[in-house]
């Protein structure tokens, strides 16, 4: 664990970083907020690469790294921890936000607002100057030290009157907008994940700008980096580039016979059948 807010030197820890080609200037407003102790918020459509961010910057600044998929049945316990029974004695087990605290790393709660909103309230004393972590079970109070970073992240595609994030809640992070990179970036990530050729790559990302243009129309959702990625890894280990596509894009955007008719037709007419 770094317990210091001096950043270690990229080559310490490079066998260990996961590969993530930044879109802009998100490493640095990461490092420093990271360096003044300020909880992050970072927002973007799903599968743009926001979670694969953290998990590059915890290996960057060596920090163990605690995620949370959040959901409507999370609760406080299931982040803070709960007494367990076992041989015969209660004990006490951390959940991830306290391991995090107490080592001082990083909780990343991705898809924050599908939480319960009273269950997000436990994050309020951590995300702002207290850093405090209140354990009532335990009666611990918990300060975080300072290599410790509360990050969150949600899709505003889906945020809604009912899952939006409360304005007290909102207001104690530094915000980070994400959104799919551009053609070139694009490519060179598939080029970076999967050693797919260029021109392979090039093609995958065309077909997924003309995917995008389809969005709030026959789709709704589009075809994603993650899901660019599958496809070019699928490629890459000798399948068929339209099944390929088909496959991890297609089948995955869409149960519609027409619309999956009409995306099929867009993949054929830049690989061939």
């Amino acid at each position: 664990m770094n317990s210091s807010n001096a950043l270690p030197s990229l080559e310490q820890a490079m066998d260990t970083i996961p590969f993530y080609k930044p879109h802009g200037s998100e490493i640095e407003l990461f490092e420093r907020a990271w360096r003044n102790r300020l909880p992050l918020l970072i927002k973007g459509p799903t599968g743009c690469g926001k979670t694969r961010f953290v998990a590059h910057m915890a290996a960057r600044l060596n920090l163990p790294l605690y995620t949370v998929a959040c959901h409507d049945d999370l609760t406080a316990a299931d982040l803070v921890g709960r007494h367990l029974i076992g041989n015969g004695q209660t004990v006490w087990c951390d959940g991830p936000l306290t391991r995090a605290v107490r080592e001082g790393g990083i909780c990343y709660l991705d898809e924050v607002v599908e939480a319960r909103k009273d269950t997000t309230v436990v994050l309020h004393p951590l995300a702002d100057d207290r850093r405090i972590l209140p354990i009532d079970r335990t009666g611990e109070l918990l300060e975080a030290p300072p290599s410790f970073m509360l990050v969150v992240s949600y899709n505003p595609g889906y945020q809604n009157f009912l899952k939006g994030m409360k304005p007290s809640t909102r207001q104690r992070f530094v915000s980070l907008g994400f959104d799919f990179p551009a053609p070139a970036q694009e490519e060179a990530i598939l080029v970076g994940e999967t050693s797919i050729d260029n021109m392979a790559a090039k093609r995958l990302v065309s077909i997924a700008q003309a995917f995008r243009a389809l969005r709030g129309h026959d789709l709704e959702e589009v075809a994603s980096t993650r899901l660019l990625v599958y496809a070019a890894t699928l490629i890459k280990d000798g399948c068929e580039p339209s099944l390929a596509c088909r496959a991890a894009l297609v089948e995955t955007l869409t149960d519609d016979p027409d619309t999956a008719s009409a995306l099929s037709e867009v993949i054929d007419a830049t690989f061939g059948k």
